[in-house]
């Protein structure tokens, strides 16, 4: 894919690359003058992919909750009739559906490349990363809800360290917490330098070529921007709006998301459990979905050239064609 100047970093940051970009859209564009929603849209990468894949009578609803994004998708719009951008998240998918006039069951395709894009990551002043410093923020749109540091500054110990061990699957949740509490009497938690601080000194032991403050950065951003409710929601909206034969895709980064992608998928695929002996032929309890594939991940090249792409997972679940009825939420 060929950079364009829409695109183009800051001085300093390196151009996002979106990751398994011609697998997913691969998958996802079956119907080249059908309706698609790219619900995370960040700069746009998957978005003008799919843009080239479509026919004149295709449409995409490029969705995301940075206003950052935003304003690039606006430009994306200006520059393409097919396409509009909705400033939300993609649990907000079916508002957003609605708002261009599609009802449920009429969408050929869903696609969600979950987590923290590139460019949050690589802004010092998002808060994102612990490699260089900056306000302690996270949030994923700036607009709305309290920030990390508003959070770690008031939350309750106990509420600190479940959120760490949940989100975060760090051992020392607890040590950490108490940390935080201990820090913040004396002097408030404001930047990304100091909360990582924080961590590596009440973390007793490193893990190799781990920073130890990764997991508890992981927790604290995915509780600030509420990441797993809104995929569990997600993912319901995304099959009540597919149409027959539609497909959704979903690229995750870490175990916590692809668990919760993987069981909706499975189960979904499987259909109901019915009791054995009971006299249904097979047909009639076939299930509404399947899985297209097995878990795919980024081949050895694209992880040499994107780093990120070495912990993504794609999986693909398509509503049968001959599904006539619409899922209930």
């Amino acid at each position: 894919m060929t950079a364009d100047r829409s695109v183009e970093p800051k001085p300093g940051q390196s151009l996002h690359r979106s990751v398994l970009l011609d697998q997913a859209v691969d998958f996802l564009v079956v119907q080249p003058e059908g309706r698609f929603i790219d619900g995370t849209f960040g700069r746009g990468g998957h978005s003008r992919l799919i843009l080239k894949r479509l026919e004149a009578g295709g449409r995409l609803v490029g969705i995301d909750k940075d206003p950052e994004a935003v304003r690039f998708g606006e430009a994306l719009a200006a520059e393409d009739g097919r396409f509009v951008v909705y400033h939300g998240s993609f649990a907000d998918m079916e508002d957003a559906a609605v708002a261009q006039g599609w009802e449920p069951g009429s969408v050929d395709g869903v696609l969600l490349d979950l987590g923290v894009s590139s460019p949050q990551l690589d802004d010092p002043q998002r808060g994102f990363s612990f490699m260089s410093d900056g306000p302690l923020d996270m949030r994923m749109d700036s607009t709305r809800g309290p920030s990390a540091a508003e959070w770690l500054n008031t939350a309750a110990e106990k509420d600190i360290a479940d959120v760490i061990f949940r989100f975060g699957e760090e051992r020392f949740s607890r040590r950490i917490a108490r940390a935080v509490v201990q820090q913040r009497v004396e002097e408030p938690l404001t930047t990304t330098r100091q909360f990582a601080e924080l961590v590596r000194q009440a973390v007793p032991k490193k893990e190799k070529h781990k920073h130890p403050a990764t997991r508890s950065f992981q927790a604290v951003r995915i509780f600030i921007n509420r990441e797993l409710e809104d995929l569990e929601v997600g993912l319901e909206k995304a099959v009540h709006l597919l149409a027959p034969g539609g497909r959704l895709v979903v690229i995750s980064f870490h175990s916590l998301e692809d668990r919760i992608v993987k069981r909706f998928m499975r189960d979904l695929s499987r259909g109901p459990q019915l009791p054995r002996g009971l006299p249904v032929m097979a047909e009639e309890v076939e299930p509404p979905y399947r899985l297209v594939s097995k878990a795919l991940k980024a081949s050895e090249p694209e992880v040499q050239e994107n780093v990120r792409a070495r912990s993504a997972v794609m999986r693909v679940l398509e509503r049968r064609a001959g599904d006539r009825g619409v899922t209930s939420e």
